[in-house]
């Protein structure tokens, strides 16, 4: 019998006024402020990715050098009452560094140097049982970098930075428990040292940044060695220009998998040893740091496929070696991590720059707002699902930072 309109009303009454579930209540105090801006947590190794889960309670970083000789970590770290705890680490092989969270929350896939590793996220949570899955890789040095996964969580892309190449893996196949080499599906040849694996929000395009244009490619020298030591800085002299720009390679998605030999679209110069590649919310533009360059860059993510003598929008200096970016306060800001990392250390605390937007898309004049202080060589960034908490890894100071995106910005009250 259908409910008269006074019962419906009294109806929705109640059901406003009942308590919220637990898991709701759960997820409020995740996410509640801490009584401070900015938070650290010392971590046992040198933490490189964040990896948050949807609901934001809990962080998975990978510490390239933990507390093994023969490997790396996962730390896995509780976040409740604005308050951050280690819960424990978890050994894994190889130099772990750049992790995704398949969308479905079940499994965390790691770039760690000579493997791929999978990881069951409920186990990394409850401690119950080996959370390791498997591998994939034989233990070359081929240099699992950076990590992906589609939409649908059915395809892997990793960039394998010694092997000039981008490698995808069937996740049908590790789901069955099938973790081997026979998992890969496809391989991407694409430049030196790629580092980003970014995919369109409508999933039709895969990008990737190389840091060094190809001798093939014929792009004329304007960059210098950026490692200082082998740069002669410091002894009076400063080399000429050696290689050419880094570079955006853009690649079709679908033909990465199935016909990777016809899946490159375009390559667009991208400045001096690029390294980090962010779209905007809605796709529309692509934010890139060139480390060598001191630059976060601003390109018009279609004319990188369409229009790519057109593409770049702006460019602003930010600071010495800038490396993570995250988009930010509803895709109003970006903050880069300045890692200055080829001449700091553990004491060498360096900022986050804030950069506005909408003045970096028009040019990037005047469009550094200010700073946030971080730790020494800010790595990575990552922000909760509800954009109010920014995660950075410190990697030489070895410590996760949160900052309350709404009290820490330049401007912020």
């Amino acid at each position: 019998m259908p409910l008269t309109r006074s019962c419906a009303f009294a109806l929705a009454l109640l059901l406003a006024a009942a308590p919220a579930a637990p898991a709701a209540r759960a997820q409020d105090a995740c996410n509640a402020p801490a009584k401070d801006a900015i938070v650290h947590l010392d971590v046992p190794g040198t933490p490189f990715e964040p990896v948050i889960t949807a609901d934001g309670c809990w962080l998975f970083v990978t510490l390239a050098s933990g507390n093994r000789p023969d490997g790396g970590d996962i730390a896995v770290v509780r976040r409740d009452a604005g308050k951050l705890s280690l819960v424990r680490t978890v050994p894994v092989k190889g130099n772990p560094t750049g992790a995704v969270l398949t969308h479905d929350g079940k499994t965390l896939i790691v770039a760690s140097g000579a493997y791929l590793a999978f990881l069951d996220a409920s186990r990394l949570i409850s401690g119950a049982g080996d959370p390791v899955l498997g591998y994939i890789g034989n233990g070359s040095p081929l240099g699992f970098i950076y990590v992906n996964v589609t939409a649908d969580d059915k395809v892997v892309f990793a960039a394998v930075e010694r092997a000039e190449a981008i490698v995808s893996v069937n996740m049908d196949l590790v789901r069955a428990g099938k973790i081997t080499d026979d998992a890969v599906i496809s391989k991407l040849d694409v430049g030196n040292a790629p580092i980003a694996v970014t995919l369109s929000p409508d999933g039709r395009y895969l990008y990737t940044t190389s840091e060094i244009a190809l001798s093939a490619w014929k792009w004329p020298d304007v960059c210098k060695p950026e490692n200082a030591v082998s740069s002669g800085r410091g002894r009076g002299r400063v080399p000429p220009p050696y290689h050419g720009q880094g570079a955006i390679i853009v690649f079709d998605a679908a033909l990465a998998v199935t016909a990777p030999s016809r899946a490159a679209v375009s390559r667009v110069a991208a400045g001096c040893s690029p390294v980090r590649f962010v779209l905007s919310p809605d796709g529309n533009t692509a934010y890139v740091s060139a480390r060598n360059d001191n630059s976060l860059l601003a390109f018009d993510a279609h004319k990188l496929v369409n229009d790519t003598a057109h593409a770049l929008l702006g460019k602003a200096e930010v600071g010495v070696a800038p490396v993570g970016v995250a988009v930010i306060d509803d895709a109003s800001r970006i903050v880069v991590t300045n890692s200055n990392r080829f001449a700091g250390g553990a004491a060498d605390h360096q900022p986050l720059a804030v950069v506005d937007a909408a003045k970096l898309r028009a040019g990037g004049k005047q469009s550094v707002l200010g700073q946030i202080p971080a730790g020494g060589f800010p790595r990575e960034l990552r922000v909760t699902t509800d954009g109010r908490t920014l995660f950075v890894t410190n990697f030489s100071s070895k410590t996760l930072e949160m900052i309350d995106v709404t009290r820490a910005l330049p401007g912020a009250r």
